[in-house]
């Protein structure tokens, strides 16, 4: 009887069940706000002010009452002028105040005329108004921007830049987020070197650098993972199955790169399956097909391929999302553009594909020559990824699903 072999996962499915499967991690800590770049909030974020506090002006100009300018050439006495941060008097009817960006409304003021269409005496103690206001011209309301007591930022947010100035604009020192994800890394295969390693500097016959390993701390650093690296391990089932152990008594994740095929020394499947359990293995993606997915003891296990761009696509697609999750933040997935393909791609594989590319100055996609998964110039040259569907040939013209790297490593 022919052997046939078993049905490849899709990629969706592959994603759902991991997902699926993640278990926000315990454990939360109170940090300074300005330490908690990247981190992710555990509880929602109320204001306990309003944003603005108190009516002020958007401009540098006069406030005025609107009802003293209806001729659209008024001459009002300027009675004071009100810098921001200092409070004014009431405007008495028939003038104005001189009054800075920032400042807050006078008691009696309905309206900003911005300083271009007045003209001051030389004196200062006057201002002819060329204009016609109406009330509320000019002027930021009381909880304009955020109402007392709203909620600010959800649970789960991701924070950035913009989320902790908001934070830091309703005077929160302090924010809860969730510990940090604990990572192992380790990496198979007796070829790899580490740069600096190499006598003299010349690799021995066949020996390749070990640039997986510098590709994925990098990127669990951009999402805050806390990360133990366990470097190289030996070709060895007891090697890799003693590395497994160590690394799940103090990790909520173990990632590793390489021995994850069917060959005689990929002794990754066979040391989870001892260790733990498999849940998943070999996905019909192209790269990265042998992405794989298990527990050992009390932390998950994701096996990533050894071929750079393979482990490189596998992390954003798959290993990315669900650390994310992991780590309690709100899922939310990557943002896709249809962007006109300026290529042809007629041998498409059975296997979902995603092709690195770069948008060109015509607004369209260049496609990188060489589509192989040792090609790690191809994710430097390239912009994003096109996920390009199993079966589906790209003709010049043709619409694709683009998936820029923003999006993918934000």
């Amino acid at each position: 009887m022919a052997y046939t072999p078993k049905p490849l996962m899709p990629v969706q499915d592959a994603l759902d069940f991991l997902l699926k499967a993640a278990r926000t991690i315990d454990g939360t800590e109170v940090v300074p706000t300005l330490e908690a770049n990247g981190r992710v909030l555990a509880e929602a974020v109320r204001s306990t002010i309003n944003v603005p506090s108190a009516d002020n002006t958007q401009m540098d100009g006069y406030a005025v009452r609107a009802a003293d300018c209806t001729s659209g050439e008024t001459t009002l006495e300027v009675a004071q002028r009100i810098p921001a941060g200092q409070v004014g008097a009431p405007l008495q009817p028939g003038t104005a105040a001189r009054i800075f960006t920032g400042a807050l409304i006078p008691e009696g003021a309905d309206a900003v005329v911005m300083q271009e269409v007045c003209e001051a005496s030389a004196d200062g103690k006057s201002v002819t108004v060329r204009h016609m206001p109406k009330s509320g011209d000019w002027i930021r309301r009381t909880g304009e921007d955020i109402v007392q007591n709203s909620v600010i930022l959800e649970a789960g947010t991701r924070l950035r830049s913009q989320e902790l100035g908001l934070a830091a604009s309703v005077g929160l020192a302090q924010l809860s987020v969730r510990r940090r994800a604990r990572v192992a890394v380790f990496f198979t295969g007796d070829e790899l070197t580490m740069p600096g390693e190499a006598p003299g500097g010349q690799l021995a016959p066949g020996a390749i650098y070990n640039s997986n390993r510098f590709t994925l701390r990098a990127l669990l650093q951009d999402l805050g993972c806390d990360v133990t690296d366990y470097g190289i391990v030996p070709d060895s089932l007891d090697a890799t199955r003693a590395t497994l152990r160590a690394a799940a008594q103090e990790n909520d994740l173990i990632i590793t790169s390489g021995g994850v095929s069917v060959g005689e020394e990929d002794h990754i499947k066979p040391a989870v399956e001892a260790e733990g359990r498999l849940n998943m293995w070999q996905i019909a993606v192209k790269p990265g097909k042998p992405l794989a997915f298990g527990e050992v003891g009390n932390a998950f296990f994701l096996g990533l391929p050894g071929n750079p761009v393979s482990s490189f696509i596998t992390f954003l697609i798959f290993v990315r999302p669900f650390l994310l999750k992991l780590q309690g933040a709100a899922a939310k997935a990557p943002r896709a553009f249809q962007v006109r393909a300026d290529f042809d791609w007629p041998k498409p594989d059975r296997r979902n594909e995603f092709l690195r590319a770069r948008v060109n100055d015509h607004g369209g996609l260049d496609l990188f020559p060489n589509q192989g998964s040792g090609v790690l110039t191809s994710t430097v040259w390239a912009d994003g990824l096109i996920d390009n569907p199993p079966g589906q040939a790209i003709q010049r013209g043709d619409l694709v699903r683009f998936i820029p790297f923003s999006e993918l490593m934000a």
